[in-house]
This record gives C-alpha cells, structure tokens and sequence, in this order.
C-alpha cells in the first residue's frame, strides 16, 4: 500500500542465524524494495576485540546439538583458511570447546565473547585446550556467547585433506550440496570436487544420495 514497514530486533542484528531471512526473500520476490540499516552484530564484535586475523572469517551459526554431527560439521571446517565464528549456548559451551579441540587442534587460539556490547561483557582468549579446560571447571556462564577460533596454518590443498572434507560434508547434507560447500572452503570447482565424492562413495560401496 505504499507504506514503509521496519523489521527490528532486540537481540543483535535481525537475519543473522536467524530464519526472518524468509521473510526478506518473500519481500524481494514481491518487488519490495529492502534497506538493511546495520545494528549491533555479535559476530563482528567479537572477531574485532578477538586478536584474532580479521582479514577472512567464515560465520557457521550454532554446531549441531549432536555430537557425531557436530564433530562431523568441525572436521568439515578444520582447514578452511580463515578465522571461524560461531554462536553456542552457555550450557553447551564447555561440550563444543572441547569438541573443537579435538577436531581442529588443542593448539588453535580462540576467543569467547559473552554478552557484547552490554553491561557484563568479557572476552576471553587462549588455545582451544585451555578454555575447553577452563570452562569445564567453571560454573555455567549466562547470557549470549560467541566463540571465534583462529584460521588453520595451511590451506586444505593436499587431496587426502580435500576427500575427508568432503566426505564430512556429505555426513551431513546431500553431494551436490556438499561439492558446492566444499568449492566455497577451498576455492575449488564444484563439478569436480562433486565428481570425486561420488568417486569416493563407490569406492566404499555407499549410496550416491
């Protein structure tokens, strides 16, 4: 009717793992024109008070809650050449920290940011091992935590690295879906990443899917 609507959140900036994405798309397909008018966003707070290289980063929303996929969507990122960001709630912290060790390295530094931007804000840095540890022998933390852990030493560009990623991958989500996830993290082209899981599955005698 050629009104202005405003779509607005009191938690962080709307959209940001978040499912309204829906409703952006919906407005598009309706010719509605859409003006972002950026807010507080947790993800950038904590990867600029994080020390960590800000140059590429990668956002991967909230880990699966079980632990065979969580470890899955990890081993998928481990060698992505640029510094991951994730959301995790304060009851699962310690569980995700010391999966991340496990799957990424003990070594990786890392930050987690609580509650930013407001009243009891705190940063928090360290290896993987030494929150995983220190956050296990402590009481629950409250309120919103993001957890920036610092980019792999090297590229994944050996073929061995490029067919456990992409079998992680396929763990979790169809091939195409997969190659295509894949082409994103290591710069490499979906066809043929999605030819050589499909390579990989016959050799162990699994379904295509």
């Amino acid at each position: 009717a050629g009104q202005s609507v405003a779509l607005i959140s009191d938690a962080g900036t709307p959209l940001v793992s978040d499912p309204g994405y829906r409703l952006v798309g919906e407005a598009l397909d309706q010719g509605i024109r859409v003006v972002p008018i950026p807010g507080p966003s947790a993800p950038l707070a904590a990867l600029t008070a994080s020390g960590l290289p800000s140059d590429a980063f990668l956002f991967s929303g909230f880990l699966p809650v079980k632990a065979g996929q969580r470890l899955a969507r990890l081993d998928a990122l481990k060698a992505v050449p640029a510094t991951l960001i994730f959301f995790e709630s304060p009851r699962r912290l310690a569980e995700s920290l010391g999966a991340m060790a496990e799957a990424l390295g003990g070594e990786r530094k890392a930050a987690i940011g609580r509650e930013l931007t407001k009243t009891f804000e705190e940063m928090r840095t360290g290896t993987l091992r030494a929150l995983a540890d220190h956050y296990a022998a402590a009481d629950t933390p409250k309120g919103e935590i993001v957890v920036c852990v610092g980019p792999a030493e090297a590229r994944a560009d050996e073929p061995a690295d490029i067919d456990r990623m992409l079998l992680s991958l396929a763990a979790e989500m169809p091939a195409s879906k997969a190659a295509a996830e894949a082409a994103k993290m290591t710069g490499g082209q979906k066809q043929a990443l999605y030819r050589r899981l499909l390579e990989l599955r016959d050799a162990s005698g699994e379904d295509r899917g």
